[in-house]
């Protein structure tokens, strides 16, 4: 009896870290499988509660508000905006791929609520991490080349009226 618990135990722990490996080498790798499926579940389960404390001051992360580029109708996604000195940086561990990245592209501009202030943003580009303009923490650089994301969103604020 306690052999059997322990040879079924033993066959979901190899499961369970099969499955593990798949989905950080799947990462890693921006295996679309596997990427399109965290990108489904961020956006049903972990973006909704993102979201309750996305944009204020000490915040994990911002928000990103933006229009679609068929739709017309107005969005927002929670992203980790990393400040440089005309804007912000983006990481785009899903690649280009995910909908508020060619909504952001397609028009042109977007909005950035980060640390409780709003931004205005124009000239999306995609980039390369190390052409950014952002100096990474060593923990930014860790997950970086952890999850081997080596593009990114750059964007630009608009800048304020003079008077």
């Amino acid at each position: 009896m306690i052999g059997t618990v322990l040879l079924i135990v033993g066959v979901l722990l190899g499961v369970l870290v099969a499955l593990a490996v798949v989905w950080f080498v799947g990462m890693r790798t921006k295996w679309p499988p596997v990427r399109d499926f965290q990108r489904r579940v961020n956006r049903r389960v972990f973006n909704p509660r993102q979201m309750r404390t996305a944009g204020r001051p000490g915040a994990y992360a911002g928000i990103i508000r933006h229009v679609g580029r068929r739709s017309g109708r107005s969005y927002e996604t929670p992203v980790v905006p990393l400040p440089t000195d005309d804007g912000f940086v983006i990481l785009l561990p899903y690649g280009d791929r995910p909908d508020w990245v060619r909504n952001v592209l397609a028009a042109g501009r977007a909005t950035i609520v980060h640390e409780g202030e709003e931004f205005a943003v124009v000239e999306p580009e995609l980039c390369e991490t190390v052409d950014s303009g952002h100096e990474f923490s060593a923990s930014e650089l860790r997950e970086i080349r952890l999850f081997g994301n080596t593009r990114c969103l750059r964007v630009r604020k608009v800048p304020a009226p003079t008077s």
